[in-house]
């Protein structure tokens, strides 16, 4: 039966040594009110202790909610998890080498979870190869103290896979909208449904506990069975939050567009102001052609989605994030992972099988650090920790792959003029570097499985032909040499074909997208060489 519980007692539950599974997405189906709580208990007991801690994405606002409430030293004994970056002083504690950690893909965790409660040994996927995940490389580890292997290299049917192995999980941490007296959840008001159900089976099926934190408790029976994502049988506890512990994201308390309940006109949806951000979101979406499916990642390439909004032609592109909306507008950085006016919300794991089979045409995703082999970083910097998300996944699986960012950073000051862009001050670091400092995308792997592949930013756009960095285009207004060449660390080919980016993308006015998306071929479906 299940029982309803304060988020004190919900602390008492979990013990010195357990591993943790959390929901979350930002703060989409995070249980705030339990995290809080058990940080409380440990500042005043000094328990529980040398936990286990695992979720799939970011849990957290990027300040002082989330995951920043298990940074404590001794509080955290493993982080196994998709990006640390929501939680800074998470982020921090592993920095200091406080824990063991662990990145894995995403798509790899949310999985994992359903390995787990099958009780089968484990993930077996190319998602991975290539990459610092691989044991060959970095092996996952993101701090010193992490010295196990809990990756390996497998071969099956003459090919190469990583194994990533199941463990129990002996806490669940899943939250919901309203949950009946049998414990029944619904998420109704969660604009993501994330992989709540699989944690909860996780656990339940370790002989574990799952505690759901809920907005109110219904009466027994009352609830559409239909409406029901996680079944009583598998909820031992229910702690009921406050308003201010239930956010639906990172910055917004509650959008009913997020969630289905109503619609938005996208007129509502704010526009981007003309600068180099608009400019490589318009270059990024030249890629496009009708019936795309496309996977936007944060920052930069979710604005594509507004653009393509702006220019009218939403209904030519199929949007989806990897939490699991289909169609829609994706939101923006404070409400990543959520969309305006989704056509279907489904859950996370099985949004990444269908990206893992190759189901994305078209991936848009960050550029922070490229080098002369194509390979790409957004995961690690120096000590700093990020962590990869679900960019492993949607970059090893989409057809055509496009990174997006500006060309250097720190202080760059561009002005986009009437067609053309001038580099006012240029940006302190380099991000076309010799060497990555982490490999989350791997260029040589790339190169072996026919994709396409290329690297758009305010000034220039290289694809990787042949396992090679080609320059192919430059914006008008700039100087190959000085604007270009000098701020790389490698010199790339050169294209015999060398074009100027359009010129129409650096006025105030573009409203030439559509004409380009319908004369552009439709996607098409073509099996990657050996597809995740």
């Amino acid at each position: 039966m299940t029982q309803v519980i304060t988020p004190a007692e919900a602390a008492e539950l979990v013990k010195d040594g357990d591993a943790v599974a959390l929901s979350g997405f930002g703060m989409a189906c995070v249980n705030e009110e339990t995290l809080i709580a058990l940080e409380a208990r440990f500042l005043d007991q000094g328990a529980p202790r040398n936990l286990t801690v695992m979720h799939a994405s970011a849990v957290g606002n990027r300040r002082d909610k989330g995951m920043s409430h298990l940074g404590h030293d001794g509080l955290i004994k493993r982080w196994i998890g998709g990006i640390a970056i929501a939680s800074p002083v998470l982020a921090k504690l592993i920095e200091a080498d406080g824990c063991e950690a662990y990145n894995l893909p995403q798509g790899v965790i949310t999985q994992l979870y359903r390995e787990i409660a099958g009780k089968r040994p484990g993930v077996i996927t190319k998602v991975g190869l290539g990459t610092f995940v691989d044991p060959r490389v970095e092996g996952a580890r993101m701090s010193p103290s992490s010295v196990e292997d809990i990756v390996q290299v497998i071969e099956l049917a003459g090919e190469e896979w990583l194994f990533y192995p199941s463990f129990p999980i002996d806490v669940a941490l899943i939250r919901g909208t309203v949950a009946d007296e049998d414990g029944n959840l619904t998420l109704t008001h969660e604009g993501l449904k994330m992989e709540v159900l699989p944690i909860a089976q996780a656990a339940h099926n370790s002989g574990g506990v799952v505690i759901a934190q809920v907005e109110s408790i219904a009466a027994a029976g009352s609830l559409d069975p239909n409406d029901v994502k996680v079944p009583g049988i598998l909820i031992d506890y229910l702690v009921v939050s406050q308003p201010e512990n239930h956010f639906q994201t990172e910055n917004t308390y509650y959008n009913p567009s997020f969630s289905g309940q109503l619609r938005i006109p996208m007129s509502d949806v704010t526009s981007i102001p003309l600068s180099e951000r608009k400019v490589i979101a318009r270059r990024c979406a030249m890629e496009l052609a009708p019936h795309t499916v496309l996977n936007l990642g944060v920052g930069i390439p979710a604005d594509v989605g507004t653009v393509v909004a702006e220019e009218g032609v939403s209904d030519q592109i199929l949007l989806t994030t990897e939490a699991g909306a289909i169609g829609g507008v994706p939101a923006g950085l404070k409400d990543f992972g959520h969309a305006y006016n989704p056509q279907a919300l489904v859950d996370m794991h099985s949004q990444f099988d269908f990206y893992d089979g190759g189901g994305l045409d078209v991936a848009v995703l960050g550029l922070a650090q490229s080098d002369a082999a194509g390979n790409v970083n957004v995961s690690k910097f120096g000590s700093r920790v990020a962590g990869c998300g679900g960019f492993i996944n949607i970059c090893q699986s989409a057809k055509k792959l496009i990174f997006a960012g500006t060309f250097t950073a720190g202080g760059l000051v561009v002005e986009v003029t009437d067609g053309s862009l001038d580099v006012v001050t240029e940006g302190r670091a380099h991000k076309f570097l010799d060497h990555v400092e982490q490999i989350t995308f791997s260029g040589p792997f790339s190169a072996t499985r026919g994709q396409t592949v290329l690297y758009v930013t305010e000034r220039a756009v290289f694809e990787l032909i042949d396992g090679v960095m080609t320059l192919i285009e430059i914006a008008p207004g700039v100087d190959l040499q000085t604007d270009v060449l000098d701020q790389m660390d490698f010199a790339p080919t050169i294209s015999p074909d060398l074009a100027l980016m359009p010129a129409g993308i650096f006025r105030e006015v573009w409203g030439e997208l559509g004409t380009q998306i319908t004369s552009a071929r439709p996607a098409t479906t073509p099996a990657l060489v050996g597809k995740a």
